[in-house]
Protein backbone atom coordinates (compact mmCIF):
# COMPACT_ATOMS: atom_id res chain seq x y z
CA UNK A 1 0.00 0.00 0.00
CA UNK A 2 2.74 2.71 1.05
CA UNK A 3 4.74 1.42 -2.49
CA UNK A 4 1.69 2.83 -4.22
CA UNK A 5 0.96 6.05 -2.12
CA UNK A 6 4.36 6.76 -2.81
CA UNK A 7 4.46 6.22 -6.65
CA UNK A 8 1.04 8.52 -6.84
CA UNK A 9 2.89 10.78 -4.87
CA UNK A 10 5.92 10.87 -7.02
CA UNK A 11 3.71 10.27 -10.23
CA UNK A 12 1.38 13.04 -9.39
CA UNK A 13 3.58 15.59 -8.54
CA UNK A 14 5.58 14.66 -12.13
CA UNK A 15 2.46 15.13 -14.16
CA UNK A 16 1.21 18.97 -12.42
CA UNK A 17 4.91 19.38 -12.97
CA UNK A 18 4.73 18.81 -16.56
CA UNK A 19 1.24 19.97 -16.81
CA UNK A 20 2.04 23.17 -15.56
CA UNK A 21 5.15 23.18 -17.85
CA UNK A 22 2.33 22.38 -21.22
CA UNK A 23 4.82 19.65 -22.01
CA UNK A 24 1.56 17.30 -22.97
CA UNK A 25 3.74 14.37 -24.51
CA UNK A 26 5.67 13.78 -20.48
CA UNK A 27 2.32 14.56 -18.89
CA UNK A 28 1.29 11.60 -20.98
CA UNK A 29 3.62 9.46 -19.85
CA UNK A 30 3.32 10.32 -16.26
CA UNK A 31 -0.48 9.23 -16.38
CA UNK A 32 0.96 5.95 -17.53
CA UNK A 33 1.88 5.67 -13.91
CA UNK A 34 -0.20 7.75 -12.02
CA UNK A 35 -3.05 5.87 -13.18
CA UNK A 36 -1.92 2.76 -12.19
CA UNK A 37 -0.69 3.57 -8.87
CA UNK A 38 -4.00 5.39 -8.25
CA UNK A 39 -5.76 1.67 -9.02
CA UNK A 40 -2.90 -0.51 -7.62
CA UNK A 41 -3.58 1.51 -4.26
CA UNK A 42 -7.49 0.86 -4.34
CA UNK A 43 -6.97 -2.55 -5.48
CA UNK A 44 -4.53 -3.02 -2.41
CA UNK A 45 -6.61 -1.14 0.16
CA UNK A 46 -9.97 -3.36 -1.32
CA UNK A 47 -7.88 -6.52 -0.83
CA UNK A 48 -8.31 -7.79 -4.59
CA UNK A 49 -4.61 -9.25 -4.92
CA UNK A 50 -5.15 -10.53 -8.27
CA UNK A 51 -5.58 -7.01 -9.71
CA UNK A 52 -2.38 -5.64 -7.61
CA UNK A 53 -0.64 -8.67 -9.31
CA UNK A 54 -1.89 -7.34 -12.57
CA UNK A 55 -1.48 -3.38 -11.76
CA UNK A 56 2.21 -4.21 -10.30
CA UNK A 57 3.10 -6.34 -13.22
CA UNK A 58 2.16 -3.61 -15.89
CA UNK A 59 4.54 -1.05 -14.33
CA UNK A 60 7.01 -3.27 -13.95
CA UNK A 61 6.71 -3.63 -17.85
CA UNK A 62 6.37 0.20 -18.27
CA UNK A 63 9.35 1.05 -15.98
CA UNK A 64 11.41 -1.71 -18.52
CA UNK A 65 10.03 0.33 -21.87
CA UNK A 66 10.40 3.71 -20.17
CA UNK A 67 14.40 2.60 -19.37
CA UNK A 68 15.10 0.88 -23.03
CA UNK A 69 13.28 4.18 -24.53
CA UNK A 70 15.90 6.77 -22.31
CA UNK A 71 18.79 5.07 -22.85
CA UNK A 72 18.28 4.03 -27.00
CA UNK A 73 15.62 5.93 -28.11
CA UNK A 74 16.21 5.30 -31.73
CA UNK A 75 16.02 1.60 -30.88
CA UNK A 76 12.87 -0.57 -31.38
CA UNK A 77 12.24 -2.92 -29.01
CA UNK A 78 12.97 -5.94 -31.47
CA UNK A 79 15.67 -3.88 -32.44
CA UNK A 80 17.66 -4.10 -29.31
CA UNK A 81 17.73 -7.56 -29.83
CA UNK A 82 19.39 -8.04 -33.24
CA UNK A 83 23.33 -8.59 -33.68
CA UNK A 84 25.24 -5.89 -34.60
CA UNK A 85 25.63 -6.81 -38.30
CA UNK A 86 21.97 -7.11 -38.56
CA UNK A 87 21.77 -3.40 -37.31
CA UNK A 88 24.65 -2.48 -39.67
CA UNK A 89 22.44 -3.39 -42.55
CA UNK A 90 19.58 -1.37 -41.33
CA UNK A 91 21.17 1.43 -41.21
CA UNK A 92 21.65 1.81 -37.18
CA UNK A 93 25.33 2.21 -37.49
CA UNK A 94 25.94 3.79 -34.17
CA UNK A 95 23.95 1.00 -32.26
CA UNK A 96 25.79 -1.45 -34.08
CA UNK A 97 29.14 -0.01 -33.12
CA UNK A 98 28.32 -0.12 -29.66
CA UNK A 99 27.14 -3.32 -29.63
CA UNK A 100 30.54 -4.18 -31.27
CA UNK A 101 32.26 -2.69 -28.27
CA UNK A 102 30.49 -4.87 -26.35
CA UNK A 103 31.28 -7.88 -27.56
CA UNK A 104 34.93 -6.58 -27.66
CA UNK A 105 34.87 -6.49 -31.94
CA UNK A 106 36.73 -3.05 -31.31
CA UNK A 107 37.78 -3.07 -34.87
CA UNK A 108 34.03 -3.33 -36.36
CA UNK A 109 33.15 -1.12 -33.39
CA UNK A 110 35.49 1.48 -35.06
CA UNK A 111 34.79 1.21 -38.81
CA UNK A 112 31.01 1.90 -37.85
CA UNK A 113 31.59 4.60 -35.56
CA UNK A 114 33.40 6.03 -38.66
CA UNK A 115 30.47 5.21 -40.93
CA UNK A 116 27.78 6.92 -38.16
CA UNK A 117 30.48 9.44 -38.40
CA UNK A 118 31.29 9.36 -35.12
CA UNK A 119 35.10 9.79 -35.56
CA UNK A 120 35.53 10.57 -31.67
CA UNK A 121 34.18 7.01 -30.86
CA UNK A 122 35.90 5.76 -33.80
CA UNK A 123 39.46 6.74 -32.33
CA UNK A 124 38.55 5.74 -28.34
CA UNK A 125 37.96 2.18 -30.29
CA UNK A 126 41.30 1.74 -32.40
CA UNK A 127 42.84 2.83 -29.18
CA UNK A 128 41.27 0.11 -27.55
CA UNK A 129 41.93 -2.54 -30.09
CA UNK A 130 45.91 -0.87 -29.93
CA UNK A 131 45.92 0.29 -33.47
CA UNK A 132 47.01 3.68 -32.46
CA UNK A 133 48.00 4.69 -36.18
CA UNK A 134 44.17 4.15 -37.04
CA UNK A 135 43.02 6.58 -34.02
CA UNK A 136 45.61 8.96 -34.49
CA UNK A 137 43.91 9.43 -38.03
CA UNK A 138 40.99 9.97 -36.67
CA UNK A 139 42.61 12.49 -34.22
CA UNK A 140 43.75 14.33 -36.65
CA UNK A 141 40.43 14.52 -39.11
CA UNK A 142 38.93 16.12 -35.70
CA UNK A 143 41.75 18.36 -35.57
CA UNK A 144 42.35 17.56 -31.76
CA UNK A 145 46.18 17.37 -32.39
CA UNK A 146 47.14 16.56 -28.92
CA UNK A 147 45.63 13.40 -28.68
CA UNK A 148 46.76 12.75 -32.38
CA UNK A 149 50.30 13.04 -30.99
CA UNK A 150 49.72 11.00 -28.15
CA UNK A 151 48.43 8.79 -30.15
CA UNK A 152 51.69 8.60 -32.82
CA UNK A 153 53.70 8.20 -30.15
CA UNK A 154 52.25 5.19 -29.12
CA UNK A 155 52.23 4.33 -32.51
CA UNK A 156 55.90 4.62 -32.83
CA UNK A 157 55.96 7.29 -34.89
CA UNK A 158 57.73 10.31 -33.52
CA UNK A 159 57.83 12.39 -36.80
CA UNK A 160 54.16 12.68 -36.92
CA UNK A 161 54.03 13.20 -33.46
CA UNK A 162 56.28 16.09 -34.03
CA UNK A 163 54.03 17.38 -36.77
CA UNK A 164 50.88 16.91 -34.74
CA UNK A 165 52.15 19.58 -32.47
CA UNK A 166 53.25 21.49 -34.87
CA UNK A 167 49.60 22.12 -35.97
CA UNK A 168 48.50 22.40 -32.75
CA UNK A 169 50.80 24.92 -31.88
CA UNK A 170 49.39 26.90 -34.86
CA UNK A 171 46.47 27.80 -32.46
CA UNK A 172 48.12 27.17 -28.92
CA UNK A 173 52.43 28.07 -29.47
CA UNK A 174 53.04 27.03 -26.12
CA UNK A 175 53.50 23.61 -27.90
CA UNK A 176 56.12 24.72 -29.76
CA UNK A 177 58.85 23.45 -26.86
CA UNK A 178 57.04 20.18 -27.10
CA UNK A 179 56.95 19.73 -30.96
CA UNK A 180 60.92 20.84 -30.83
CA UNK A 181 62.03 18.08 -28.26
CA UNK A 182 60.55 15.51 -30.11
CA UNK A 183 62.15 16.75 -33.37
CA UNK A 184 65.30 16.56 -31.43
CA UNK A 185 65.14 12.68 -31.76
CA UNK A 186 63.81 12.47 -35.02
CA UNK A 187 65.39 15.01 -37.34
CA UNK A 188 68.31 17.71 -36.08
CA UNK A 189 67.57 20.45 -38.27
CA UNK A 190 63.51 20.76 -37.99
CA UNK A 191 64.39 20.39 -34.41
CA UNK A 192 67.11 23.71 -34.78
CA UNK A 193 64.22 25.32 -36.58
CA UNK A 194 61.35 24.65 -34.34
CA UNK A 195 63.87 25.78 -31.19
CA UNK A 196 64.24 28.91 -33.30
CA UNK A 197 60.68 29.14 -32.97
CA UNK A 198 60.31 28.49 -29.53
CA UNK A 199 63.26 30.85 -28.79
CA UNK A 200 61.51 33.30 -30.78
CA UNK A 201 57.56 33.17 -29.04
CA UNK A 202 58.91 33.41 -25.58
CA UNK A 203 61.26 36.11 -26.22
CA UNK A 204 57.72 37.86 -27.55
CA UNK A 205 55.64 37.04 -24.39
CA UNK A 206 58.72 38.07 -22.49
CA UNK A 207 57.65 41.89 -23.25
CA UNK A 208 54.65 41.30 -21.26
CA UNK A 209 55.97 39.17 -18.75
CA UNK A 210 59.78 39.15 -18.22
CA UNK A 211 59.79 35.96 -16.59
CA UNK A 212 60.11 34.22 -20.03
CA UNK A 213 63.45 35.62 -21.05
CA UNK A 214 64.68 32.74 -19.28
CA UNK A 215 63.01 30.35 -21.33
CA UNK A 216 64.03 32.01 -24.73
CA UNK A 217 67.36 32.10 -23.64
CA UNK A 218 68.04 28.58 -22.89
CA UNK A 219 65.65 27.79 -26.44
CA UNK A 220 68.88 29.87 -27.80
CA UNK A 221 71.25 27.78 -26.39
CA UNK A 222 69.98 25.12 -27.92
CA UNK A 223 70.52 26.28 -31.44
CA UNK A 224 73.75 27.85 -30.90
CA UNK A 225 73.19 31.66 -31.00
CA UNK A 226 75.54 32.54 -27.44
CA UNK A 227 75.02 36.36 -27.82
CA UNK A 228 70.98 35.92 -28.46
CA UNK A 229 70.90 33.71 -25.35
CA UNK A 230 73.50 35.75 -23.04
CA UNK A 231 71.24 39.06 -24.11
CA UNK A 232 67.91 37.40 -23.20
CA UNK A 233 69.81 36.18 -19.86
CA UNK A 234 70.87 39.84 -19.49
CA UNK A 235 67.33 40.91 -19.28
CA UNK A 236 66.07 38.09 -17.23
CA UNK A 237 68.82 39.45 -14.51
CA UNK A 238 66.68 43.16 -14.93
CA UNK A 239 63.26 41.31 -14.82
CA UNK A 240 64.45 39.17 -11.52
CA UNK A 241 65.92 42.41 -10.04
CA UNK A 242 62.64 44.82 -10.23
CA UNK A 243 60.96 41.63 -8.86
CA UNK A 244 63.58 41.50 -5.95
CA UNK A 245 62.25 45.18 -4.93
CA UNK A 246 58.78 43.95 -3.00
CA UNK A 247 60.35 39.95 -2.96
CA UNK A 248 63.81 39.25 -2.08
CA UNK A 249 63.46 35.64 -2.98
CA UNK A 250 64.19 36.60 -6.71
CA UNK A 251 67.69 38.15 -5.78
CA UNK A 252 68.34 34.34 -6.16
CA UNK A 253 67.67 33.66 -9.44
CA UNK A 254 69.74 37.14 -9.89
CA UNK A 255 72.63 34.98 -8.75
CA UNK A 256 72.13 31.82 -10.63
CA UNK A 257 71.98 33.52 -13.56
CA UNK A 258 74.77 35.77 -13.34
CA UNK A 259 76.71 32.51 -12.05
CA UNK A 260 75.53 30.71 -15.51
CA UNK A 261 76.85 33.63 -17.89
CA UNK A 262 79.79 33.42 -16.24
CA UNK A 263 80.20 29.81 -16.85
CA UNK A 264 78.54 29.51 -19.61
CA UNK A 265 79.77 32.43 -21.68
CA UNK A 266 82.75 34.06 -20.39
CA UNK A 267 85.16 30.82 -20.55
Amino acid sequence: MLGFVGAILLSGFFTFVCLYARNLKLSGYSLVYLIPSILGAYFTWSWNLRYVAYVIGFLIVATIYAFLKITEPELGIFERFLSPESLEKRGKLYHAARKYEKRKDYVKAAKAYIKANAIESAAWAYEKAKLFQKAAECYEKLGEYKDASEAWKKAGDLRKAAEALEKLAEEEEWYLEDAAKLWESVDKEKAKRAWRRVAEYYEKEAKEEGVFYEDAAKAYEKIGEIEKAKECYEKFIEYCKEQAKEDEAWLKYVEETKEKIEKSFNT
